[in-house]
């Protein structure tokens, strides 16, 4: 290039060239489909999901605001592949943008039946799935317990389905279904319930497509 033209030229400051960039990325990459492997999922208390979308050659990084979170049924975990809409966003200041995911799911029922697979294979392994291992509930029980958020779907769920089927006194204990110390406190609210409830019905649940109970 010519020093004459390399003069003429448009001079931007730093915040000018970052804010055409916004735009331009932002019009041209307002809605978006993208396959991809999930990795580096985090579940975080507020109820939002921070996560990378990767392939062989690149990585792109996600967000899942917490009222569209809410509405995943699968468990997302790093190797999943998926298939998510969303829209592509900047942040000048860092010279960073990531993909504001509005819909996820995975990548074809084959995908799905793998992760499913695997899953079962490692309980197994764990010897979740013995004989000696399952009991039988008790038919009609006068307490249920039930370890779960307090203020969700599910245990507004729960409570209406008893009331109309055979009312039951209930038992909460309250914990968060969401974020990466959601896991350790279940289980320690799962283990207390067991001591208190002895061989009554306890329920643990997470999203209104999974339950379980024992």
């Amino acid at each position: 290039m010519s020093e004459a033209v390399q003069i003429n030229v448009a001079e931007f400051t730093v915040s000018e060239l970052s804010a055409a960039l916004k735009r331009t990325v932002e019009e041209d990459f307002s809605y978006v489909r993208v396959r991809g492997e999930l990795g580096n999922v985090k579940y975080h208390t507020s109820g939002h999901v921070y996560l990378d979308l990767k392939d062989d050659k690149a990585c792109l990084a996600g967000v899942i605001w917490r009222n569209v979170s809410s509405r995943i049924k699968v468990k997302l975990e790093a190797g999943l592949e998926v298939v998510v809409t969303g829209r592509i966003t900047t942040y000048p200041a860092q010279s960073k943008y990531q993909i504001v995911i509005e819909t996820l799911e995975p990548a074809g029922l084959g995908a799905l039946m793998a992760l499913l697979d695997e899953r079962k294979r490692k309980l197994a392994a764990e010897g979740l799935f013995d004989e000696a291992r399952k009991q039988l509930l008790p038919f009609l029980p006068t307490i249920i317990g039930v370890v779960t958020s307090p203020t969700g779907a599910v245990i507004r769920d729960i409570l209406h389905r008893l009331n109309d089927r055979f009312p039951r006194r209930v038992l909460v204990w309250p914990v968060r279904v969401q974020g990466e110390t959601s896991g350790s406190e279940t289980g320690r609210h799962h283990r207390c319930a067991r001591r208190r409830l002895a061989r009554r019905s306890l329920v643990v649940q997470r999203g209104n497509r999974g339950a379980g109970g024992g």
